[in-house]
């Protein structure tokens, strides 16, 4: 059970630093200008619900496709490392806004899946990180324990995810624009240590300094 909790725990964490509500509410305010109230929280469920089917499928599927195009996990977790190390130095050093897509001429209605679903929620990271969690609850004694805990980790934090979209304006309205930034750059260091720890194991596992998954 300890293994299990520290594996939802690890999952948990990661994936919420990786989506960062505070900076998807700014950028989703700002995509969702003409939207009132209601249809606002309309867009928010139908993008976070797009965004767990993925964690979902990639849950299921991910090693599969790995295994189908050959492709190691010590390799996946290299290049996992690597764009959570680039999401980290953009959140860091610059505004939220900066990871969004532009959208022009697009209604609020088409944003539910590009970019808000993805890659806002769920990107590159996500999947890289998903992958790698997938790849240790195989290891684990308990191979149910742990897929349950990593489902619950994402269900956790979609959940979390959609309160704040949900609430978007007011929340902003309470801590700012300067209490989003400032929260963004702390996350995004955090982000790039995570990514940083994911590329030393990946090459220690790869030069088999490490065990093999």
């Amino acid at each position: 059970m300890k293994a299990e909790y520290g594996l939802f725990l690890s999952a948990f964490t990661t994936l919420l630093a990786l989506i960062n509500p505070l900076e998807a509410l700014s950028v989703f305010l700002g995509l969702t200008a003409d939207a009132d109230e209601k249809r606002r929280r309309q867009i928010a469920r139908r993008s976070c619900l797009y965004a767990l089917l993925m964690m979902f499928f990639f849950l299921a599927f991910g090693t599969v496709i790995l295994k189908v195009f050959g492709v190691p996990l010590s390799m996946v977790r290299m290049a996992g490392g690597l764009i959570l190390i680039k999401i980290g130095f953009q959140l860091f050093s610059g505004p939220a806004s900066a990871l969004a897509p532009s959208s022009p001429g697009q209604g609020p209605a088409h944003v539910s899946f590009v970019p808000m679903a993805m890659p806002i929620m769920f990107g590159p990271g996500g999947i890289a990180t998903i992958i790698g969690m997938t790849s240790l609850a195989r290891q684990a004694s308990s191979e149910i324990a742990a897929f349950t805990a990593l489902a619950a980790a994402i269900l956790a934090t979609m959940a979390i995810t959609y309160l704040c979209l949900a609430r978007a304006e007011h929340i902003l309205k309470h801590i700012g624009p300067q209490g989003v930034d400032a929260v963004t750059r702390i996350i995004g260091f955090f982000v790039a240590t995570m990514g940083m720890a994911l590329l030393v194991h990946g090459t220690l596992e790869a030069f088999h300094f490490a065990p093999a998954t």
